[in-house]
């Protein structure tokens, strides 16, 4: 079997956020890069198919030489081999547009990605990829199992979940529950060596459309100070008084 990850190279959480160019992009420096956490569950579950089940794992990633870092801590957990689409993923479309071209060329069984990256939080990359190359498609995965060519499928609903039976190609955008973040991997120095004489192939990309454009990017509000109220009756006056919520 053979299992495409796709990979998002996203700020750490702790990274002090700040844009450029009249607040129009988003500006890399002194950030932290890691690999998207959704996806980071994705490759996890592909190692285990790996390891069990004896398949090839590759991760690509659209973006310029800086994601590579990335890819290679990906290679480092235990992915085969690595390919970076050189672009600016400057969209969603865009860059479901770079992934599949290497989903067509690879013929990849099974394709997982993030159900979002936590930069941008759109969503859209593997519905786009799944309608581009004709893959089943499954969002919202916490659950997956394959028997030959034949995946068990479960995903997050309103109120519970769904099992789907499904066969490959499948494509799936994962979350946390495929697996548990007890189950994420830390390179060890081993996987480290290694991964410095895996494969890392690098694309140029494939003529594509972009369809959106950042117009401006801002800042949340700052939280106003907290008030420590003293009793029911001054709460209730705060409320209806400076609140104006009752």
């Amino acid at each position: 079997m053979k299992i495409l990850v796709c990979i998002s190279s996203v700020p750490d959480t702790t990274s002090k956020i700040n844009f450029t160019d009249n607040d129009t992009r988003f500006d890399t420096n002194g950030v932290q890069f890691v690999i998207n956490p959704h996806d980071e569950y994705s490759l996890t579950r592909a190692m285990w198919f790996k390891e069990k089940q004896g398949a090839s794992v590759t991760v690509a990633s659209v973006g310029e030489a800086a994601v590579e870092a990335t890819l290679r801590k990906a290679l480092a957990i235990g992915a085969d081999n690595a390919i970076r689409v050189n672009a600016i993923a400057t969209d969603g479309f865009f860059a479901a547009q770079q992934l599949a071209a290497i989903v067509k060329e690879g013929g990849y069984d099974l394709v997982m990605a993030g159900r979002e990256s936590i930069d941008y939080n759109g969503g859209m990359v593997p519905g786009i990829l799944a309608t581009l190359t004709g893959y089943h498609f499954v969002n919202a995965v916490n659950g997956l199992e394959i028997d030959g060519d034949i995946a068990s499928v479960t995903r997050e609903i309103d109120g519970g979940k769904e099992i789907l039976s499904a066969s490959l190609p499948l494509l799936v955008g994962s979350q946390k529950g495929i697996v548990q973040e007890s189950d994420l991997r830390i390179p060890n120095m081993r996987g480290i060596m290694m991964a410095r004489k895996k494969p890392l192939e690098i694309k140029e990309p494939v003529e594509a459309i972009t369809a959106t454009k950042a117009v401006k990017f801002e800042k949340p509000e700052a939280k106003s100070d907290c008030k420590i109220v003293e009793s029911v009756d001054e709460l209730v006056n705060l409320l209806h008084n400076e609140a104006k919520v009752i």
